[in-house]
């Protein structure tokens, strides 16, 4: 499990919540004055999760009005780069004179060096927040600086890439060990990096090996966009990155990968999940299987075996039937709630 801490209003007193909420995101980001008006009984919460020198936070929380103001810069700056993937409603900030709005699945980006004020619409909004430091992009500071105020699109080319990794890892963090968090923290951080680096234009600037790990990131995302073409191969996947298939190999094996290992754990990962599912229990093995690339059932059978111990269709078995049990002790305990309460007024 990576480092996660949860902070939510709700644990608190009304009058207390709205101050907390400030002093929160003045430890997550920098010192800010914030105003909101639902001061009174303000609902805010946030989980905050470290990858090393990167920090990601999810959050949801109601109207507010952020400003870093010079002094507040003055007084304190841990020199950061602040972006927001705004997930639901809606915002704006300005710099001076410089205005920008955000739609869902924008960025926006900030740094910790500059003032601004930034606003949120009358409805709660939802963001995946990330803090990285200034010193960890492969980029010209003054380079850098000049992607505050761009507004990125989350939706395609390569913050579609950014966006997907940070929603997908924020969604559910169980598959990941504390030791992952720093080698995440790279990933982001490289990811962050290209992304400026394509929103400037700057791309030849990146260091090769930041070049290298974000294309790696790419293949990774072609192939689980297209783990159902069973004409998925090493040399289609170098064919459509414009790459040979020595460097292809040469990316993965900087990874301790095979590119034939990783579409086959891609694989099975996606077809246990169909097997596991009780919505998906009509449709036979073998669709499963070919729904996920493999064109003979053999093929699939001795894959899985070989992955899990078992056929896939004795760990149908088994996850149907716990399935099952867990939907009988849920009517079970829903039972026994109902007549202990009936019992309660009586």
């Amino acid at each position: 499990m990576l480092p996660e801490t949860v902070f939510t209003t709700q644990d608190l007193p009304a009058s207390d919540r709205f101050e907390a909420w400030t002093e929160q995101l003045g430890r997550t980001h920098a010192p800010m004055q914030l105003s909101s008006e639902r001061t009174a009984d303000y609902r805010g919460h946030q989980r905050v999760i470290g990858l090393g020198d990167v920090t990601l936070w999810p959050a949801t929380f109601d109207h507010l009005v952020f400003r870093r103001t010079p002094r507040l810069v003055r007084r304190s700056d841990p020199e950061v780069f602040h972006l927001s993937l705004l997930r639901h409603g809606d915002g704006a900030a300005s710099w001076g004179r410089q205005q920008v709005a955000y739609r869902i699945d924008d960025f926006h980006v900030n740094y910790s060096s500059r003032s601004y004020e930034i606003s949120t619409g009358p409805d709660p909004v939802t963001i995946v927040g990330v803090e990285i430091p200034r010193a960890a992009l492969d980029l010209p500071a003054d380079r850098a600086d000049q992607v505050v105020g761009r507004r990125i699109s989350g939706r395609e080319g390569m913050g579609a890439l950014l966006a997907g990794m940070l929603v997908q890892l924020t969604s559910d963090t169980s598959p990941y060990r504390a030791a992952d968090a720093e080698r995440l923290g790279m990933v982001v951080t490289d990811l962050v990096t290209a992304v400026f680096a394509h929103a400037l234009d700057a791309e030849p600037e990146l260091p090769p090996e930041t070049h290298a790990r974000t294309l790696t990131l790419r293949i990774k995302s072609f192939i689980r966009r297209h783990l159902g073409d069973p004409e998925l191969t090493p040399a289609n996947i170098a064919a459509a990155h414009h790459i040979s298939r020595s460097y292809l190999y040469r990316l993965f094996q900087d990874e301790g990968l095979t590119v034939a290992s990783y579409i086959r754990d891609q694989r099975l990962a996606n077809a246990r999940r169909d097997l596991a599912d009780p919505d998906l229990r009509t449709l036979p093995v073998h669709a499963v299987a070919a729904r996920w690339g493999y064109s003979r059932p053999g093929d699939f059978t001795r894959a899985f075996r070989a992955a899990h111990g078992m056929a896939p269709s004795e760990l149908r078995h088994q996850a149907l039937n716990r399935t099952a049990v867990d939907g009988v002790h849920t009517a079970v305990d829903a039972v026994r709630t109902t007549t202990l309460d009936a019992l309660a007024h009586h």
